[in-house]
């Protein structure tokens, strides 16, 4: 897909020397992949303190041969 995007060259030049990537294509993409790794991250920190757990649940239990 192509689509055309006004990014400011400063702020292209100074990524692609913090990066890997050779090109802009490149560092779009890959730009890209973090930011959406990181939503993934924030939506699963949205679970912590909602799910329920017992107690008196003893996982060493599990682990043992019967």
């Amino acid at each position: 897909m192509v689509t055309n995007i006004n990014i400011d060259k400063k702020l292209l030049k100074e990524a692609l020397a913090l990066s890997d990537n050779s090109t802009v294509n490149l560092l779009i993409e890959a730009a890209l992949h973090e930011y959406i790794q990181r939503r993934q991250q924030l939506k699963v920190l949205e679970l912590f303190g909602t799910i329920d757990y017992e107690e008196n649940y003893n996982y060493k239990q599990q682990r043992q041969k019967i």
